[in-house]
């Protein structure tokens, strides 16, 4: 199994509730139809972080296919294209993250 976490703001001028109901009911729907894609996880950074720590990102993705066949596969589908167009709605590119992952999992 692989994963993409892929940190993401939000555009300027674009409120908070705004950026996190977007990237929810509109962008989530969206990228659920990539062809291949196991898990999709929307980690919406919580109101309160803000007092505890200063944040670079409003919230990270997390996306998991089976291999790099199956993401390679995606990437080149119409799908995944159709995703990306709809960031430029809501996510700064300026400002995002994206790394590929393999899990080691320590508890759970």
């Amino acid at each position: 199994m692989v994963k993409i976490v892929y940190c993401i703001t939000k555009k300027p001028g674009m409120s908070e509730d705004e950026f996190h109901r977007y990237w929810k009911q509109t962008h989530g729907p969206i990228a659920a139809r990539i062809p291949g894609l196991r898990r999709y996880v929307q980690s919406h950074t919580h109101p309160s972080s803000a007092k505890m720590w200063r944040s670079s990102f409003d919230g990270a993705a997390e996306v998991w296919f089976d291999d790099m066949a199956s993401l390679e596969a995606a990437l080149g589908s119409p799908e995944i294209a159709a995703a990306m167009e709809d960031e430029k709605n809501f996510i700064d590119h300026s400002n995002v993250a994206l790394f590929l992952t393999e899990e080691h999992v320590v508890v759970g």
